[in-house]
């Protein structure tokens, strides 16, 4: 039995980029990754957190990377053309590095590891609403915010 035409499997004949030309776009990823992780670090150090408490440096740093991801994709994608390399040097380099949802699951982990389930797990429910709420937010916001900035 035969497949009908609209139910096969189509093989594209378009070979994937050489590693050349990916190379600049690991090395910004790099590059920014690397600044948004220290800029996650040096928050730590400014703001710790107690071992048993909330940890709210990881939390705030979460928060506001979901909500600068908003406003940057709402600029770049909508209002103003950028470089092609712009988005994943910030977005996925800088703010993948300064968001840090390995540190979360680390945090969760150490807070039930070290007796505090209670707090582990509402660090655990209240982070992704909340990074959630702060994109969707701050990408609504701008829009608003530009368009009655247009004529």
């Amino acid at each position: 039995m035969k497949a009908p035409e609209n139910l096969r499997v189509q093989v594209s004949t378009r070979r994937p980029p050489s590693w050349r030309a990916q190379v600049p776009v690991v090395t910004v990823v790099a590059l920014g990754g690397g600044t948004g992780a220290a800029a996650r670090y040096a928050a730590s150090l400014w703001w710790p957190a107690s071992a048993s408490g909330f940890p709210w440096t990881i939390f705030w740093v979460n928060i506001a990377g979901c909500a600068v991801i908003g406003v940057f994709m709402v600029v770049i994608t909508e209002i103003r053309a950028a470089h092609p390399l712009v988005r994943p040097f910030f977005g996925t380099g800088v703010l993948g590095g300064f968001t840090t949802f390995s540190t979360y699951a680390v945090d969760i982990q150490k807070l039930i590891d070290r007796g505090h389930a209670a707090t582990g797990l509402t660090y655990l429910a209240a982070t992704p609403p909340a990074a959630l709420t702060a994109v969707w937010l701050a990408a609504r916001t701008t829009r608003r915010i530009l368009e009655r900035r247009q004529p």
